[in-house]
């Protein structure tokens, strides 16, 4: 193994299982003989039950569940397994079919995960205080250039595709982030097709508003800057949360890429919940000083919950005063970013 792994975290059962509502039945005065039961005419049948809508009950668990973890946060701080604030995320990011979406990709596989080696002791070396967790990030869905079949403008990888990078990650690992172009579509329609893998307590979601062009008729992916809404984000995080409750898993994280104002609207309306941990994520390339501004008024002036920060190696490594941040300057930003993302 290349990397030092911080060992799964184990998930106290009891503190997430759904317990099914047991109700006693009332006591009841015995009828005299010859007299009807209680409440029961003589010579009518017993009501029937209303039938069960299971939507409903599910909805009933899901809020029970969700009160249950709310109590479990204010006793100890967070969800047994959490790994944010505990941990830092180094992610490299892209895709492992193509050369051109990032790091993650762009190089022969060992060659890319020596790479990643240095990286993660460079950053353990800048911040001992705090212990790195590998990633890594692959655009699963994504944005294309093309409408397709049917008009939606995005691609999902094949299954081929996503189990080998599952095996990658968990070859050296990493915990692994699923990240989503949704296009035309939305995440309605493309969260569903990654629930099968999301059940497993390694694998997390990454949403891009800046493909997300539904709002946005004819518009081709790159064209113009998409958004997501509050409530967007709100459906990713009820979706996982529904993921960890139902299979008993740690909290999950999400990152919401991030690098416009308009990226994300009513950013107030984010709803947290412990079973999810947003990270709102600078997503923007330039120099320096450019980053920074944009880490402040996109992140850290609308914040949510936690926060993360991109670096590009093709696009911030331009002549002076470009240059790829170290460890130690993205360190010092306020707040100091818990997820890292090298593209």
């Amino acid at each position: 193994m290349l990397f030092s792994f911080l060992p799964r975290h184990a998930v106290v059962a009891a503190s997430l299982s759904l317990l099914a509502a047991a109700s006693l039945p009332a006591c009841q005065t015995r009828p005299a003989e010859g007299e009807p039961a209680s409440g029961i005419a003589a010579g009518e049948a017993p009501a029937k039950p209303a039938p069960l809508d299971s939507a409903q009950l599910r909805a009933q668990a899901m809020r029970r569940d969700s009160l249950r973890a709310d109590s479990i946060v204010k006793k100890s701080g967070q969800l047994p397994g959490a790994i944010l604030p505990g941990h830092r995320i180094i992610a490299f990011y892209g895709n492992i079919r193509s050369k051109g979406m990032g790091i993650l990709g762009r190089e022969p596989k060992e060659q890319m995960f020596r790479k990643f080696e240095k990286v993660l002791d460079e950053w353990r070396a800048a911040d001992p205080s705090i212990p790195v967790q590998p990633a890594l990030h692959n655009v699963t869905i994504t944005a294309q250039g093309t409408p397709g079949k049917d008009g939606k403008w995005r691609l999902m990888n094949s299954k081929a595709t996503i189990e080998e990078v599952i095996k990658w990650a968990r070859e050296h690992n990493c915990i692994l982030f699923l990240d989503v172009q949704v296009g035309h579509s939305t995440l309605a329609a493309e969260l569903p097709k990654l629930e099968q893998y999301l059940k497993s307590p390694d694998i997390h979601l990454g949403i891009d508003p800046e493909f997300s062009l539904a709002t946005m008729p004819g518009v081709r992916p790159n064209q113009k800057i998409g958004t997501f809404d509050a409530k967007d984000v709100n459906f990713a995080v009820s979706f996982l949360a529904r993921i960890v409750s139902e299979n008993k898993l740690p909290p999950k994280v999400l990152t919401v890429h991030r690098f416009t104002r308009k990226m994300i609207t009513n950013y107030k309306n984010i709803k947290l919940d412990p079973r999810v941990q947003i990270v709102m994520h600078m997503d923007g390339h330039g120099e320096p000083t450019l980053k920074k501004d944009s880490y402040h008024d996109y992140i850290q002036t609308e914040p949510v919950q936690y926060t993360g920060f991109k670096l590009f190696y093709e696009y911030d490594a331009r002549p002076a005063p470009h240059h790829i941040m170290t460890p130690k300057e993205v360190i010092a930003l306020t707040p100091s970013p818990l997820y890292i993302q090298y593209q």
